[in-house]
């Protein structure tokens, strides 16, 4: 017996822009008629993909394109993409909220959604009661909810006001009962989209960890959208990457979010359109990755040496120029900062006429410590306090496994980033 308990096939979404138009019945009957004989709707216009950068002419857009893919009991997995890549239409589909313009669903036991703010809960009713609402619409008998309320109150923390009308609700206390509510009921797989930004982070963190718990301790299903990358990678064990409504990406989710980061990272090695700021006296123009011998690299083996090369020009030639400092700031894609270093750490001054007739800092890494993956680099220039040239996410590094730690196995990077050259024995 089969364990897919989710299984999409050629699914596509398709909306009509500007106004919302109706059908006919002779329209139903002609659609009708093409489907008993195998062929295409009729009406079914081709539009273009959902690319918000660029201008549409067609009057029809596809949120999602000939979406397919399979999950598991018990999976937990991360549906990750830019805004406007589908992943909320998806999870509407697959909750029965829209339907979907071609394509199938299908899916093994109940399901409980948490989409948005107050979806599923009646405003005039207590807190109290819309529990028992929700547990009435999954199919639960009232003695199944009965037992599962003080367990689901005490979770939301909204004791004191679950005999109060929802609508009287703050949207955090709103996302608190209804995480509660989806999570406890007895559902074979459970959706939640990115509403748990609206908690606080205790909460989110609690969350995070009942999730945990209903898909590896209770062998249910967990869909999990969030623009948190570091939840998504703590959470789940597959990730799909959505990218203009198609599947870009799925697999393990260190792959699926190292994938969607990079691609979204825009580490272009010229800095001119870098949001950046200072007195601009001096600026950083452009970045090179070089190996030793000084020929061009895309990415950095672990373990290994390497360069930094900045270009810069100067702008104001008439500055005093002294106690130049150049700071190297290596950070996670969280915004974790993992490595600082600058010119006066290793008593290197730069300033005065050298620096007026150069073109160019290198600072060369020794030994990279770093897993494999994708790191954020930001580059400053201060002299004293004050910042001459500070580009906060200047450019990428992606860092590529190596033998140079004579490690077996490369280490997994959600257990920590920094390798080190270690040894194991027993006395």
């Amino acid at each position: 017996m089969s364990d897919t308990v989710v299984k999409v096939e050629h699914l596509s979404k398709q909306y009509k822009l500007g106004y919302i138009g109706t059908g006919t019945l002779s329209h139903d009957l002609n659609r009708m008629w093409h489907k008993i004989r195998g062929k295409d709707d009729p009406y079914l216009k081709i539009g273009e993909a959902n690319d918000r950068s660029a201008k549409g002419t067609s009057d029809y857009v596809w949120s999602l394109r000939d979406i397919n893919f399979e999950i598991e009991q018990g999976d937990a997995v991360g549906i990750i993409g830019r805004n406007g890549a589908g992943k909320s239409t998806l999870l509407k589909i697959l909750s029965k909220v829209t339907q979907p313009t071609t394509g199938t669903i299908k899916t093994k036991g109940r399901i409980a959604s948490l989409l948005e703010v107050g979806t599923g809960f009646h405003p005039e009713l207590s807190g109290r009661d819309n529990i028992f609402l929700n547990g009435a619409i999954m199919g639960m008998r009232k003695e199944e909810i009965k037992r599962k309320l003080d367990a689901i109150v005490d979770f939301s923390g909204v004791e004191r006001y679950i005999d109060t009308p929802v609508k009287r609700y703050s949207s955090g206390m709103y996302v608190r009962l209804a995480f509660a509510v989806a999570a406890h009921l007895e559902s074979e797989i459970l959706i939640v989209d990115e509403v748990l930004a609206v908690g606080d982070a205790e909460f989110q963190k609690k969350c995070l960890g009942k999730m945990g718990e209903v898909s590896r301790g209770e062998g249910r299903t967990v869909l999990f959208v969030s623009h948190n990358m570091m939840a998504v990678q703590t959470l789940c064990v597959k990730g799909i990457v959505l990218k203009n409504g198609a599947i870009d990406f799925q697999g393990k989710t260190e792959t699926a979010v190292a994938r969607y980061l990079h691609e979204n990272s825009n580490p272009g090695m010229l800095l001119s359109e870098k949001p950046r700021y200072g007195n601009a006296a001096i600026q950083f123009t452009s970045v090179q990755l070089q190996d030793l011998e000084g020929n061009i690299i895309g990415s950095v083996e672990s373990g290994k040496d390497f360069k930094v090369c900045l270009s810069y020009t100067v702008n104001d030639p008439g500055h005093d120029f002294k106690g130049i400092q150049i700071s190297l700031n290596i950070m996670d894609h969280y915004g974790m900062a993992i490595y600082n270093h600058h010119n006066l750490l290793v008593n290197k001054l730069f300033g005065g006429s050298d620096l007026i007739a150069g073109n160019m800092f290198v600072v060369t890494i020794r030994k990279i410590p770093l897993a494999e993956g994708n790191y954020m680099v930001g580059i400053n220039m201060f002299q004293e306090f004050s910042a001459i040239d500070v580009v906060e996410n200047a450019f990428d590094i992606d860092v590529v496994g190596s033998d140079a730690f004579n490690y077996k196995n490369a280490p997994n990077p959600r257990h920590g980033i920094v390798l080190m050259d270690t040894d194991w024995e027993i006395k």
